[in-house]
């Protein structure tokens, strides 16, 4: 609503300027004034003109307010200078507002594009680590919100099956008895076992010759008893990812096996389209010198085996055929590999991905490894969120039963942990700190507390969200700021969708809150002589809140 306020007043300017036999250049922006009192949209557009009129802005400004016609829900214009400020009606807007929100707010047009968005796909060798976690809530926060800006999205994870990885695991239980921990979670007993068998090979390097050639026979895929045995390994240890995204809110909608490429000849046929334009010198390359990349990309091995590039090649042709964008989500570690990626598609005649590419998380604990056995899980984090939510809600004196702490205290941690990473572009490193994250004033937790406090006002009611309702007094203050907020809404979904980035909406939200908050404690609602509207300006925040939430991934709870 608030970008269609934009759009009118630009119309109506472009019609002003019509009249004075004048034509705009460029695109007309607007900003807001730095005080309420100077109104709620500012135009410069006279500092524009004022070269081409050869007037002064002042000037121009004045020509302006007088040859335009306001559109319907402003109420008056007046100059600043060279500054045009423009004063929402807020009587006719709110009213529009508040009776046009619904559980689908935000809700752009259905497009006709489709998204394969891939996002995780950590090898199948352990539990999603720290590392992992904020490329699996970026991806899934994105495509939520590229799902309401109505895309057709479909996230995929990348099964890593021929990676040496599962090799090593697949030799390890066959040459030394290694089994999987019936008593743990079950990626992380296959990580268990995966740090033994490094262990073994660190003590004897020789036995990589066995690996080897465990890793040449799974690709010929001749040897169906080893087809099992890597299947096995990577089934188990993908059912304890899965969980572990469960416990994040997210759901992939398809889990696509490396070896799928190998084995249905799309590895092959994009070699060959790639054929004109490698070198083969013991191994098969491709030179990018040409392109300004230093670095060749190996496609084929002496022994003429495959490598991970080669059958990704295959993956992004698979993309390509299947939907419009491709959508990768990549650490900036992978910027190299990237630009080879897309340069080697390009030259088969396929699409290159789009790619968000994010820095990584920092933590005091140091560095992860999964082969050295060193690393924070997903898991362990998820528990500490949860814990440190836990505490926070204890110390307050929360009046709950032991169930509804430990399902309130999960909520408010995974919320926490997703918004905390959300909130930061995703070109800059991450610091992590529970004390901002789980902060009660200004985190996560205090925008589930906004809407919990909403819900809890309009259960002692007996509002009905469906009855219209109608504006007739000059709003409070707070009551402007927090319906122009929720005006916001859609042209926030549109900009994180357009420019890939949910950080804007973790922004919005936080500031929807603290408009919802200072409304909530400085204006009084049932038995207001305002009841009616301002219950409906409740439940259009608790709307809205909870749409904003819901496409970060996070749960709103009713009650706190």
């Amino acid at each position: 609503m608030y970008s269609k306020l934009k759009k009118e007043l630009s119309e109506s300017i472009e019609e002003a300027l019509t009249k004075l036999r004048v034509k705009l250049d460029e695109e007309l922006t607007f900003e807001e004034p730095p005080t309420p009192e100077m109104g709620d949209i500012s135009s410069n557009v006279a500092f524009s003109l004022a070269g081409k009129l050869k007037k002064s802005p002042v000037e121009i400004a004045e020509e302006i307010k007088e040859n335009i016609k306001l559109p319907l829900y402003f109420e008056k214009v007046e100059t600043k200078g060279p500054y045009l400020n423009f004063f929402i009606n807020y009587t006719l807007f709110s009213t529009k507002i508040v009776n046009y929100i619904d559980k689908r707010y935000g809700e752009l047009p259905e497009k006709d594009q489709s998204i394969l968005l891939e996002h995780t796909s950590a090898n199948p060798n352990g539990p999603l680590h720290v590392g992992h976690l904020r490329n699996a809530i970026l991806g899934d926060s994105l495509k939520r919100v590229l799902q309401h800006a109505g895309y057709k999205v479909e996230s995929q994870y990348y099964v890593n099956d021929m990676g040496r990885q599962i090799a090593i695991i697949v030799w390890g239980m066959n040459k030394f008895g290694y089994e999987f921990d019936e008593d743990k979670k079950i990626d992380h007993a296959v990580g268990e076992v995966y740090f033994k068998c490094n262990q073994e090979l660190e003590n004897n390097p020789d036995y990589n010759q066995e690996i080897d050639e465990i890793l040449h026979k799974y690709e010929d895929g001749d040897d169906q008893k080893l087809i099992d045995s890597f299947e096995f390994v990577v089934e188990n240890c993908l059912d304890g990812i899965k969980q572990t995204l469960k416990d994040l809110n997210i759901k992939m909608n398809l889990f696509k096996w490396e070896s799928t490429f190998l084995r249905n000849g799309s590895v092959e046929n994009v070699l060959e389209k790639l054929q004109p334009f490698t070198i083969l010198k013991d191994i098969l390359y491709l030179p990018l010198e040409k392109y300004d990349v230093d670095k060749e990309l190996v496609l084929r091995r002496s022994n003429g085996t495959s490598l991970y590039a080669t059958r990704d090649l295959a993956y992004h042709q698979y993309k390509t055929k299947n939907s419009d964008i491709s959508l990768d989500i990549l650490g900036a570690d992978h910027k190299l590999a990237a630009k080879q990626l897309s340069l080697a598609l390009e030259l088969s005649g396929n699409r290159a991905p789009e790619v968000v590419f994010y820095e990584f998380i920092n933590l005091p604990e140091g560095s992860m490894s999964t082969r050295k056995g060193v690393f924070i899980s997903v898991d362990e984090f998820i528990e500490q969120a949860t814990q440190h939510a836990k505490d926070e809600l204890i110390s307050r004196d929360m009046d709950f039963t032991d169930k509804e702490m430990d399902e309130i205290a999960r909520i408010i941690g995974v919320g926490s942990v997703r918004f905390y990473i959300n909130q930061i572009s995703p070109e800059k490193p991450i610091t992590f700190k529970w004390e901002e994250a789980l902060n009660f004033e200004r985190g996560c937790a205090s925008i589930q507390y906004a809407h919990a406090r909403a819900c809890k006002l309009l259960s002692k009611t007996e509002f009905d969200e469906f009855t219209d309702v109608k504006c007739d007094y000059e709003l409070e203050d707070e009551e402007k700021e927090l319906v122009k907020e929720l005006s916001r809404f859609t042209e926030i979904i549109r900009q994180s969708a357009d420019e890939r980035r949910v950080h804007h909406l973790t922004e919005y939200t936080s500031s929807l809150s603290k408009a919802f908050n200072k409304f909530y404690k400085s204006q009084q609602v049932i038995g207001s002589e305002h009841e009616s509207f301002r219950l409906k300006l409740v439940d259009a925040s608790r709307i809205t809140l909870k749409n904003s939430l819901k496409l970060l991934g996070i749960k709103a709870p009713e009650f706190m």
